[in-house]
């Protein structure tokens, strides 16, 4: 079985990381893969080194790589333009394909996304809310929902205690996603960091990425004390190791795997109760879940949880307990089954 995986994102966000996961689990299980990359992709550098994996970089138009597929036993699209590609590739050479759905938005409907879900073997969402979306433009789509993995712990002691020791007697509310604030909302929660700056100054903001909106949020959060732009970090684990909350206000998101990485970390949460959120986080059990775009309940849940450490024990503890369904290995296990079920022998 030789599994080719399609990725042709620019940047390292989250879809990117659960590619790299899937890969790198299913080489530890000793399967062969290759991955069609676009030139200069982000995610290249870190898959360098991965056995038994072939990597392909390839130019626009990406149609005219369409033949890098043959001998493969099955291609897994793990974004958009991906998708359209592994459609050419069952057109022309009648290779089985996988989509692997991670974002929320709505679909356009029209014919050609009707055939590239329809068409496709199976049309796996991250989260339940995709699934229906998929449905939606395309109603006989044969879909599953196989959910994220978290990122297997690596932690820098040294470094973590450096983090901890800058942010001494701080109660310090993370973070972690693209500076992207029609997605990820960081406006929301500087703007409740502007309220508690003088009534509650021992609690800390940290955000950790970059992104498009980095300059306007700057300039939101200038001339407060109480917050800190870290920028992109290579281990987010060591961070995470040192917060005391962790705050999620999305406007949108698929899933939010990284609230799977927190809850290693016996970290409680705060998030938007918005599209695949909901499917982790059971508010009042093991995370709160606040509306979306609602900066005062926002920052109520931020205070109660500072103010009551039972309840940020209770909610953490419960979250860590089921963790492990959400490991890399269940993960590529779901998605093994998918591919024996397809492969061209």
């Amino acid at each position: 079985m030789v599994i080719t995986h399609l990725n042709f994102a620019k940047g390292y966000r989250g879809g990117e990381r659960q590619t790299q996961l899937l890969i790198e689990e299913l080489a530890s299980m000793g399967f062969k893969q290759k991955i069609v990359l676009r030139k200069k992709s982000a995610l290249k550098t870190r898959l360098t080194n991965i056995k038994d994996l072939e990597i392909f970089e390839i130019n626009k138009p990406y149609i005219l790589s369409l033949n890098i597929v043959q001998g493969s036993s099955l291609v897994h699209a793990h974004e958009t333009k991906a998708l359209q590609f592994a459609y050419f590739c069952n057109l022309f050479f009648k290779m089985p394909y996988l989509v692997t759905r991670r974002v929320d938005n709505s679909l356009k409907t029209n014919f050609f996304n009707t055939r590239l879900y329809s068409q496709a073997s199976e049309c796996v969402g991250v989260s339940s809310v995709i699934i229906k979306e998929i449905l939606r433009v395309s109603p006989n789509a044969t879909t599953s929902v196989i959910a994220d993995a978290y990122t297997n712990t690596v932690l820098n002691k040294s470094k973590s205690e450096e983090i901890a020791h800058r942010f001494k007697n701080k109660f310090l509310v993370g973070h972690i996603g693209a500076l992207d604030d029609k997605h990820k909302g960081q406006s929301f929660l500087i703007s409740v960091a502007k309220r508690m700056g003088h009534s509650y100054p021992e609690i800390h903001f940290i955000f950790l990425g970059r992104g498009e909106d980095e300059m306007m949020l700057k300039e939101q959060a200038k001339g407060l004390c109480n917050i800190t732009f870290e920028g992109f970090v290579e281990n987010v684990h060591d961070y995470i190791n040192c917060l005391d909350l962790f705050a999620f206000p999305s406007r949108n998101e698929g899933l939010g795997s990284v609230l799977l990485d927190v809850m290693q970390f016996n970290v409680p949460i705060v998030a938007s109760d918005v599209g695949g959120i909901p499917d982790i986080i059971k508010s009042e059990f093991n995370g709160i879940l606040v509306p979306k775009c609602d900066v005062d309940a926002l920052e109520k849940k931020i205070i109660e949880l500072y103010e009551d450490k039972n309840k940020r024990e209770y909610l953490s503890l419960n979250a860590k307990k089921n963790i492990i369904e959400f490991s890399p290995k269940k993960m590529a296990l779901k998605y093994i089954a998918l591919y024996e079920k397809y492969i061209i022998v």
